[in-house]
């Protein structure tokens, strides 16, 4: 790889890590808007609580659709973001850094508490799911502003390119205007930073037992869809850019190696949005010119450009551990959990962070699940399933999800701020070999309504 685009990954990616800084913690939490009376979702509704919700907490609306209406907001003191992911259905709560899990629970408890009253007028609500249980009665259409018309443009693209790849694209590519997912961001430093990759990836497999929360009935055998769905899009066109790693990280080399073979689908010329066949960074930035498409105002046109160094700024990868250019680890696979027990994602992982090296000795030698042929790729897809394979012991299972919650509890402990507490709903799903999306879909087979799993996931 041309030792320009090296140095250009090594400074995005690699030099935040060796900063000196203190552990912060970011979360983001996307969450389905229902329409109760199952109806479509109307995005006025969604435009006039937002609107309604920046008055009363104080945020700055940043961020706008081609018509005006509001797509985000932030409140300049805690850094705190309101916004639209995708579309008017998703509405995603992102916390700015913080020191404690406390401080977040508490302003997304209030958040939403408001939220809720404001969409209860209409007869609406937000929900603890990882997809929009009105999946196939909404609209799903994207935000009109530049990035997401470029993102549904290049997602509907896939019926082009069903030959160039080995993956099976699957028929729903308007997935990101109805999954929801709970993401945690936390500092990273250099010299751990190849064995929190490793480790958290062993560990993937035991959260998909854990938090799974997103089904949809399309694709009836998954507990745990959203991955699925963005691995077998455009946005999986290349692997390397979507899941886990599939292979050791045996060094920062080694790491930036990977980076370079991620792929590069989308960038910006005079404020415009251009998409194109996806080329890995090494191929993109040996093109003298690139072919792609952007729209007018009125429709999409073809256009020529060349690649720029600067356009590294528009890698978007999806990994299940995502190096960001912040100097953190972002934690995206898991999805939106029920409300009440919205900040289990990010105590869990905030706790185990704490305790890597036993965490990794802890899964190096696991022989519960990694004793019969299968990588933690292939186990993460096989747990991620309703039906589990015939060598999978439940309890033996039950045991090791709670030494693993051990950990992460001891972890929060150090931390002298009574986190730990937070992380009472994950043993209680251990001890019952469940999760969310399992809780549900039993309740309904033994005829409970939809309805009742709504409302219980969207209370505090």
């Amino acid at each position: 790889m041309n030792e320009t685009i090296r140095k250009a990954i090594y400074d995005k990616y690699i030099a935040p890590t060796t900063k000196e800084r203190p552990d912060y913690i970011g979360v983001e939490i996307e969450m389905p808007v229902v329409n109760l009376s199952g109806q479509p979702v109307d995005e006025a509704v969604s435009i006039k609580t937002a609107e309604s919700f920046i008055r009363q907490f104080g945020f700055i609306a940043s961020g706008s659709d081609t018509d005006g209406n509001i797509t985000s907001a932030k409140h300049e003191q805690t850094g705190d973001i309101l916004s639209f992911d995708c579309c008017y259905s998703n509405l995603e709560l992102s916390f700015g850094k913080a020191v404690g899990l406390f401080e977040i629970k508490d302003r997304f408890e209030r958040y939403c508490r408001f939220l809720n009253a404001e969409f209860a007028k209409h007869g609406y609500t937000l929900t603890g799911m990882g997809v929009n249980p009105n999946a196939d009665i909404n609209h799903n259409q994207p935000i009109q502003n530049e990035r997401y018309r470029m993102l549904y443009h290049y997602l509907h693209s896939y019926p082009q390119h069903k030959n160039e790849v080995a993956i099976r694209f699957h028929e729903r590519p308007d997935f990101g205007t109805f999954t929801s997912a709970s993401q945690v961001q936390l500092d990273v430093r250099y010299e751990e930073l190849t064995d929190v990759i490793n480790v958290f990836g062993l560990l993937e497999p035991y959260k998909a037992l854990l938090f799974a929360n997103s089904y949809l009935s399309d694709y009836p055998e998954f507990l745990c869809v959203r991955n699925m769905l963005w691995e077998h899009s455009m946005q999986g066109y290349n692997p390397h850019n979507v899941g886990m790693f599939g292979k050791k990280v045996s060094s920062i080399d080694e790491l930036i190696d990977y980076i370079g073979t991620q792929s590069i689908y989308c960038t910006m010329r005079d404020g415009r949005y251009i998409d194109f066949t996806p080329l890995t960074l090494d191929e993109f930035f040996s093109r003298d010119s690139v072919e792609g498409e952007y729209f007018d105002g009125e429709k999409y046109q073809k256009i020529s450009f060349t690649p720029d160094i600067s356009d590294l700024e528009y890698l978007r990868t999806f990994k299940f551990e995502d190096l960001t250019f912040r100097g953190t680890i972002e934690y995206r696979s898991s999805c939106c959990q029920p409300l009440s027990e919205a900040l289990t994602v990010a105590a869990f992982h905030t706790g185990l962070k704490e305790k890597l090296y036993e965490l990794k000795e802890l899964l190096e030698d696991d022989n519960v699940i990694y004793s019969h042929g299968f990588n933690a790729l292939e186990l993460q897809k096989l747990l991620s399933k309703r039906s589990h394979p015939y060598f999978i012991d439940e309890n033996r299972i039950e045991k090791q999800l709670i030494r693993i919650l051990d950990l992460s509890s001891e972890g929060l402990k150090q931390r002298k701020l009574g986190e730990e507490t937070l992380l009472a709903p994950l043993y209680e799903r251990a001890q019952r070999h469940t999760n969310p999306a399992r809780t549900m879909l039993d309740g309904i087979n033994n005829g409970i309504p939809m309805i009742n799993y709504i409302e219980q996931y969207a209370a505090m």
